[in-house]
């Protein structure tokens, strides 16, 4: 009789243990199942860094340590196994955005689903404002400070004595891990593509032999112009005095050749001091582009307006006068620069 009552005794204190781990188990898994589906503990964006040869247990005591989760490992590592991505963690940077849940941040990883940055390059900048942009752009690998111009060309593959216009000025994707030279590789290419695609095909018998002299022509077009619809004309111009070999005479090509010496207003003096890019002391084209010109400017460059003027002047509102001869020139002159009447 006790031996019977002695083994009821440890059934029921085994059932209740039994029991006890049933009701933990089922307690863990409800706790697990909600802090799969539960936003982490952040309420602005972020991004963290995960780098090469990072384990799942390395990236759970990162989240840890910067206060983003404070569940316990074993949640963790019970979540990766259930979704097969234990060993399938990409390094690279993430966003940990507000509403982000650690199922999500784990199938982010699993994809490589990193985080894009983005740089402009912006119509009509030149090499030296590309430089100083790229310097500052965040989370991008900087590997241009102790290169020169020639130096980026050679590395580009640019057969000219700098990159100047042969980048496209648009928006790039670069990732953590990327370098400012990558970012221009991508630009030249696409500068490649886009002035191939205008040259093969361009409006007949334009005096450029070459599609760098068309780069060249579409840079000063960008400098020149303000508004996109006056392009094809301030092109055609420039275009007319090429075919009857009169000196192009435009002022940006002079700044540029200036350098640190222009001091923000063109005088006399300036038109007058001889350098490669003086337009109005040499014909022809400058001998390399003077900023980086939007495929916009090349369409123009390629694509010219037809007319008669030879001639035009900023009027002082964005836009230009265009006179056909010295005397009508001469004329808007006198009325938007001498006088700066309306």
């Amino acid at each position: 009789m006790k031996k019977a009552q002695g083994w009821r005794v440890v059934v029921v204190a085994i059932s209740a243990f039994v029991l006890l781990v049933l009701v933990a188990a089922a307690w863990l898994y409800r706790d697990y199942r909600h802090f799969a589906g539960t936003p982490l503990m952040q309420t602005t964006t972020h991004s963290i860094d995960i780098p090469r040869g990072a384990t799942l247990k390395s990236i759970i005591v990162m989240l840890q340590a910067r206060g983003t989760t404070h569940a316990p490992e074993l949640y963790w590592r019970a979540l990766a196994a259930g979704m097969g991505v234990s060993d399938r963690l990409h390094a690279g940077e993430y966003a940990l955005d507000p509403g982000l849940t650690p199922r999500t941040l784990l199938s982010r990883m699993a994809e490589g689903r990193v985080v894009q940055h983005m740089f402009t390059l912006v119509d009509g900048w030149t090499f030296a404002q590309v430089r100083a942009a790229l310097a500052q752009a965040p989370k991008l690998r900087h590997t241009l400070q102790h290169l020169s111009d020639a130096q980026v060309a050679q590395r580009l593959g640019i057969e000219a004595p700098n990159p100047e216009g042969w980048l496209l000025p648009q928006t790039y994707a670069y990732v953590l891990g990327d370098s400012d030279m990558d970012v221009l590789r991508r630009a030249h290419a696409a500068m490649q593509r886009t002035l191939a695609a205008d040259w093969a095909a361009r409006a007949p018998g334009l005096p450029l032999q070459t599609p760098y002299q068309a780069l060249i022509l579409a840079s000063i077009v960008e400098k020149e112009s303000a508004l996109a619809s006056e392009r094809p004309r301030i092109a055609g111009v420039f275009v007319r005095r090429l075919q009857i070999g009169m000196k192009l005479q435009t002022d940006p090509s002079v700044i540029y050749g200036l350098g640190v010496a222009y001091h923000g207003a063109i005088t006399y003096k300036d038109l007058q001091t001889d350098t490669a890019y003086n337009t109005y002391t040499r014909y022809g084209l400058p001998p390399t582009p003077i900023c980086m010109p939007g495929a916009p400017a090349l369409y123009a460059a390629l694509h010219p307006a037809p007319g008669k003027a030879l001639y035009f002047v900023a009027r002082g509102n964005g836009t230009h006068q265009f006179s056909d001869t010295l005397q009508e020139q001469n004329a808007a002159v006198a009325k938007y620069i001498l006088h700066r009447q309306p």
